[in-house]
């Protein structure tokens, strides 16, 4: 069903490797900077604030996503990437200088989150755009893999560093050291260059006609609609609300933090084992049919995760589910930006993350709530059905014939 790796391919391209490298370290800076923020916000106002300040940051990030997307097409995804990352590195470095010298609070918390918020939308339709720009059509499953990678890789690395930080020299260091990671993100993005072969085409017309413009074209292509549809549910429980809900399935266990640790730990694994996998390969044939059986295994196993009694078998299970989900999540992804013409890559991007990094907040207290009144395997079961779904649509004809 899947190729090998040949010579040449994308993973031994130095170019995509310096976009990598780059996003690991914006991903981990990203990481670093909410978890210095939530820690910022408990030291600063106590612990019922955090909540506030996150939701501040959130808002203008789900609000104004789909605009993130029209300006990285008419602008180019690099230029609107590496001004975002440069935007995020002077902001939290002045956050830093802030708290070094005392004259912050709780205000300047909510003013850091709202812009972070900001930036945040314009460089997520951005970040998804480049990687479709970096190669040829043929290798974007590569490159997918080492997105998935990179982020696995962020995410692992991103909460023990700031704890490091945050130990050794306190919020400040914490923002200081988000401000470095996103530094160094903007110094290799300034090396990176984009594939001529897939070159994009700024408009003329107004950021609204643009929008209206990027809508219409998902309108028009119904294997495409379909596509982001798949991605977006296939993706929205495990933007985060998987996290919670594993945090809530140990506490209810009785499990402790060790085994939560280990849980987490071992889906990160999981995932970076899928990117490194997919990385290696040069075909996927019946991609589309590959896609659809990844998300049927994605919804038994994150449905069967709810219900384990034993510590051993939520590790190993999580693993499994980080690797599955991680290769459904790259493929449809892969299989996204093989179909969308380079013009619309930022717009169908920021599409897609609307629905999973935009909304995912919005299913937090949902998480909370059917927690507590049906239990953690209730939550996971609903999850499992929005896998389920996502299968659905990718069986249809039009999905299930994309080829990679």
């Amino acid at each position: 069903m899947l190729s090998g790796a040949m010579p040449g391919v994308a993973y031994r391209d130095g170019n995509v490797l310096r976009w990598m490298a780059a996003y690991t370290a914006s991903v981990t800076g990203d990481v670093a900077f909410f978890l210095t923020l939530s820690w910022a916000a408990t030291r600063t106002a106590g612990a019922a604030q955090v909540g506030a300040v996150l939701a501040v940051g959130a808002v203008p990030r789900a609000v104004l996503m789909l605009v993130g997307g029209v300006i990285a097409d008419r602008y180019g995804p690099r230029r609107v990437v590496i001004g975002s990352d440069l935007a995020r590195c002077l902001i939290v470095f002045c956050a830093g200088a802030l708290m070094m010298f005392g004259t912050a609070g709780l205000p300047m918390l909510f003013a850091v989150a709202l812009v972070f918020g900001v930036i945040d939308a314009l460089f997520m339709p951005a970040a998804g755009a480049l990687a479709g720009r970096l190669t040829d059509p043929d290798r974007l499953g590569q490159v997918q893999g080492l997105r998935m990678l990179a982020v696995r890789l962020g995410n692992a690395a991103g909460p023990m560093i700031a704890a490091i930080a945050l130990t050794a020299a306190g919020v400040a260091g914490g923002f200081g050291l988000a401000g470095l990671l996103f530094s160094v993100s903007v110094g290799l993005l300034l090396a990176v260059r984009l594939n001529r072969t897939r070159p994009g085409v700024r408009s003329t017309g107004s950021l609204f006609a643009d929008l209206k413009d990027g809508l219409q074209h998902l309108r028009r292509n119904r294997q495409l609609a379909r596509l982001v549809v798949v991605v977006g549910l296939g993706d929205l429980c495990f933007s985060g609300p998987v996290g919670v809900g594993l945090v809530l399935l140990t506490a209810e266990r009785d499990w402790g933090a060790a085994v939560l640790g280990w849980t987490l730990s071992a889906f990160s694994v999981g995932g970076a084992v899928a990117g490194i996998l997919l990385t290696a390969l040069t075909r996927v044939p019946r991609a589309g049919v590959v896609l659809a059986c990844f998300l049927l295994a994605t919804a038994v196993l994150v449905g069967a995760l709810g219900q384990v009694t034993t510590a051993g078998l939520l590790i190993a299970g999580s693993a499994v589910l980080g690797m599955i989900s991680g290769a459904a999540s790259a493929l449809g992804n892969a299989l996204l930006q093989r179909k969308t013409d380079p013009r619309y890559l930022g717009r169908v991007s920021s599409v897609t993350s609307l629905s999973t990094v935009g909304l995912s907040p919005l299913l937090y207290p949902v998480t909370g709530v059917v927690t507590a009144v049906w239990g953690p395997g209730v939550f996971f079961a609903g999850c499992a059905l929005i896998c389920l779904l996502a299968t659905a649509i990718a069986v249809t004809r039009s999905v299930r014939s994309s080829e990679l």
